[in-house]
């Protein structure tokens, strides 16, 4: 069957790579389970104990990061956004997060997901709103405003 996804809503590392601009270490995102161009995105970011950040944080305590359990939600939400024609040749760029809740840590062996929707968006300018969970527990909440750049 060649290259074509099985199923048009998820989408495999490599076809993400074809949307997001983000590469390693910065690419938080695995696979897309589901994704409704425009509206939806369910992200899903396997957390291991090869990842560079845990080097320093924290020696023999390895938590990830609130601010990447944050981008992992942020890159969930980009898909939602590049994979709409209407959009695929701008990059969003983080405006403001908002209300964000960090309510239980991220730690080596567990599987992220991160469920995000477009809440609005006027021309160039958006916000959404995304959880992360750890095996049905949340993990992390916000709300971001993004703007849409035009690719150079």
């Amino acid at each position: 069957m060649g290259n074509e996804l099985q199923n048009p809503t998820t989408m495999d590392v490599r076809e993400i790579m074809r949307h997001l601009p983000h590469r390693y270490p910065m690419l938080l995102v695995d696979r897309i389970l589901d994704v409704v161009p425009g509206k939806s995105c369910r992200g899903l970011k396997c957390v291991t104990a090869n990842e560079a950040f845990f080097q320093g944080h924290y020696p023999n305590m390895p938590i990830m990061p609130g601010v990447l359990i944050v981008e992992a939600m942020a890159q969930a939400g980009a898909v939602i956004l590049l994979t709409d024609p209407i959009w695929a040749d701008h990059v969003p760029i983080i405006g403001a997060i908002d209300d964000v809740k960090l309510k239980r840590q991220v730690v080596p062996g567990d599987t992220l997901i991160t469920d995000v929707e477009l809440l609005w968006i006027r021309r160039d300018i958006g916000r959404l709103r995304a959880v992360a969970t750890v095996e049905g527990q949340q993990a992390a909440s916000m709300e971001l405003t993004f703007k849409l750049l035009p690719k150079e």
